[in-house]
């Protein structure tokens, strides 16, 4: 296929993917169930990290999970003491068991006591020269578990390039959080990070499908494919080539 045929080709799967009707089957629609932003930016980022294994168990995994915080997410968070904890015993999904859930109660209010948004653990981490938020994810990770008593084994959950992660799951709630919103899907809810700086969230289905369009030359999958995937994507879209993360990922699970 040409650059422009497939180009043509790309943008139309956008189109067809990119709306509302993708919301309702698929994890991002939990933070679509909550209006205020910190509600959205908790129940987004911890959706995200959950996100591995069939969209129909995350969601209820995840409906599970802020059910135990009254569905009230930010205010849980904020103002929960150490009696409240116990009512996750028994949460798990898949590898994310009490432990991890403890922690991430742990960094988020500790966060939000001190921070009205996500944002900026993100974009404190980059700099004027920053092409892509590789430095910003890198960052954020090494924040994140910086305590003397943050669980060695939680640090699986919140992937790092310093691993050569794809960075798969953070990348989607970057994308989420920053892409505008306007076609019912994204939130578009953060303003200092742009479009054009984020990563393809890359998993099996869009790597398959970006290997057929020989979007993929690496033999690998990992953070070095998502550098190479999202360079050949700003090819034909430099200041939003995370959209097409919609017309790979539909093909992939859509249509195959």
């Amino acid at each position: 296929m040409k650059k422009a045929e497939l180009k043509a080709y790309l943008d139309a799967k956008v189109l067809e993917y990119n709306n509302s009707d993708f919301v309702s089957k698929d994890p991002i629609s939990i933070p679509h169930s909550y209006h205020k932003k910190q509600d959205i930016e908790i129940s987004a980022f911890w959706v995200s990290m959950l996100s591995w294994g069939l969209r129909k168990t995350i969601i209820n995994k995840s409906k599970e999970l802020f059910g135990l915080m009254g569905d009230s997410p930010y205010e849980f968070i904020v103002n929960h003491n150490e009696k409240d904890k116990s009512r996750f015993e028994y949460f798990k999904h898949r590898t994310f068991q009490y432990t991890d859930t403890l922690y991430f109660l742990d960094y988020l209010q500790r966060y939000y006591r001190e921070h009205d948004s996500m944002e900026n653990a993100f974009t404190s981490h980059l700099t004027v020269e920053s092409s892509h938020v590789g430095d910003a994810i890198r960052g954020f990770h090494d924040e994140f578990f910086d305590i003397d008593y943050a669980p060695h084994r939680t640090r699986k959950h919140v992937a790092t390039p310093a691993r050569g992660s794809t960075c798969k799951r953070i990348n989607m709630f970057l994308r989420w959080m920053v892409r505008d919103g306007d076609a019912g899907v994204d939130f578009g809810i953060w303003n200092t990070l742009q479009p054009s700086q984020l990563l393809m969230p890359l998993d099996i289905h869009v790597d398959r499908v970006g290997r057929k369009l020989k979007l993929i030359k690496r033999k690998q999958r990992d953070f070095r494919t998502v550098l190479e995937l999202t360079k050949a994507l700003k090819k034909f879209d430099s200041q939003d080539p995370v959209k097409y993360d919609f017309a790979l990922f539909g093909v992939g699970v859509m249509e195959n």
